[in-house]
């Protein structure tokens, strides 16, 4: 199966989102996109086939957010979307697509809902948190 994540290694949702990937058999192709950030239309096109609002987008935490007055209501899809590619440490993360869909996955257990079903056993995050039991099952 084809997967492409937008990959912030540094992010420790990112990086759980990746092992879930390639625990599920699938080498994704990644893409820092901090470093090589989506065209406008591909992220247009992500956001919504993720079923998502710009606005739901964009991260706040760790970002100027704030400073760049972007929580003002009045500002539209287009203007988000600017300073998203402007700034991409915006872009809220990692977005995953499969043939399956499109998620944001946060949490990363979001991702689960576009890999097929082929875990062969467990799965815990970096923190410890399990999310897959031992038939490969998520843990509810």
């Amino acid at each position: 199966m084809d997967a492409t994540i937008y990959h912030n290694p540094a992010c420790g949702t990112s990086r759980n989102t990746l092992e879930m990937i390639r625990a599920a058999g699938i080498e994704p192709d990644i893409i820092e996109y901090l470093k090589s950030p989506p065209s406008r239309d591909a992220l247009a096109r992500m956001i919504s086939d993720a079923g998502l609002t710009v606005r739901q987008a964009i991260r706040e935490k760790g970002t100027p957010y704030a400073v760049l007055g972007l929580n003002d209501p009045n500002l539209t899809d287009d203007q988000l979307l600017d300073a998203m590619l402007k700034d991409p440490i915006l872009i809220n993360r990692p977005f995953v697509v499969t043939p399956l869909g499109t998620r944001l996955a946060r949490p990363s257990e979001a991702v689960l809902d576009i890999l097929p079903d082929a875990f062969k056993g467990a799965f815990f995050k970096e923190d410890g948190e399990q999310v897959l039991d031992q038939e490969g099952k998520r843990v509810v």
